[in-house]
């Protein structure tokens, strides 16, 4: 028999299959699929467009087509059933009078709290099962994919000290990242250890710093600068996770550097890279470093060619 649609499990890499299969696991859980939202006599449009109303009053009608993405004629004939119902009183928009401020009445503001008790109710009995932990790994995923679908950009990060368990969590992100793409063996992950190592164990307040790119609680990317002695700090182990890559994230982690660096007092910064590592020589180069030297070696099981560049401070 012929089907319109190919109905199948996600395969490992499908991404499309995996977030459609989410989608019908999520609107059942939320019992987003009846007639009625969370037994009310409202519909999941209707109901969101009263809790909009009740957040933003004075809302501009055509703002709500904008941002819903709601056909003007639907839109149109829910308002109308909102102000026979006595949920909402409309006046005209002196910006833009094709359009209308929307504010909802004493009783459509009573409708908006009983839909937001009834929604805390609904997600409290599904998240009450579930542990501490588990709530918060639901939570934080939850966050990463409004932020990712919502064009992450600069903005969506900060630039935090680093803090007990992330200094080895980047190790290892940075052992499999550079495993996956380059190829590098294990060799590369007993060098990182041994610099990560020596900055816990020597940590030079004031001299030294560890910077953490955080997204909503998820590191992003990090780098590392270190007392090298005689005047000059070294830049090291300079990261981004690739969901982060071309935000100008890797930038403003080395600018970090950079102006750590001035304001300890150091007249040389120094860092040790390869050239496989493209995007993060492009920074250096911006950011004024100087090529000082090149040499040719086999390291972390592939043949190399490493790079010393220099700034002056």
């Amino acid at each position: 028999m012929n089907t319109l649609v190919t109905l199948h499990d996600p395969q490992p890499g499908d991404h499309i299959e995996t977030v459609r299969a989410f989608n019908r696991f999520y609107t059942n859980q939320l019992g987003l699929l009846g007639r009625a939202f969370l037994d009310s006599r409202f519909t999941l449009t209707e109901a969101r467009i009263i809790y909009e109303l009740a957040a933003r009053p004075g809302l501009p009608a055509k703002k709500l087509i904008e941002e819903l993405h709601l056909d003007p004629a639907y839109l149109s004939r829910i308002l109308k059933k909102f102000r026979g119902d006595g949920l909402l009183t409309t006046r005209p928009d002196p910006q833009d009078q094709r359009s209308q401020l929307l504010e909802l009445t004493a009783e459509g503001v009573s409708q908006a709290r009983i839909l937001a008790v009834r929604s805390r109710e609904a997600i409290a009995a599904m998240l009450t099962p579930l542990n501490a932990a588990q709530q918060e790994m639901i939570a934080t995923a939850m966050g990463r994919i409004e932020t990712l679908l919502s064009a992450p950009s600069a903005s969506n990060f900060i630039l935090r000290p680093h803090q007990p368990g992330d200094i080895s969590w980047v190790l290892g992100r940075q052992t499999k990242l550079y495993a996956e793409e380059y190829g590098w063996n294990g060799e590369y992950e007993g060098l990182i250890l041994q610099i990560a190592g020596d900055f816990i164990n020597h940590f030079k307040p004031g001299r030294e710093f560890c910077w953490i790119a955080d997204f909503g609680g998820e590191i992003a990317g990090s780098v590392f600068l270190v007392d090298a002695g005689g005047g000059t700090a070294k830049l090291r182990l300079l990261y981004v996770e690739p969901f982060a890559r071309g935000l100008g994230l890797g930038r403003a982690l080395v600018r970090q550097c950079i102006a750590f660096a001035r304001e300890a007092g150091y007249e040389t910064l120094t860092l040790w890279t390869n050239d496989v590592l493209v995007s993060a020589r492009r920074i250096y180069q911006a950011e004024g470093f100087v090529l000082v030297a090149e040499e040719r070696h086999r390291s972390f099981g592939t043949d190399l060619n490493g790079q010393t560049w220099q700034l002056g401070l």
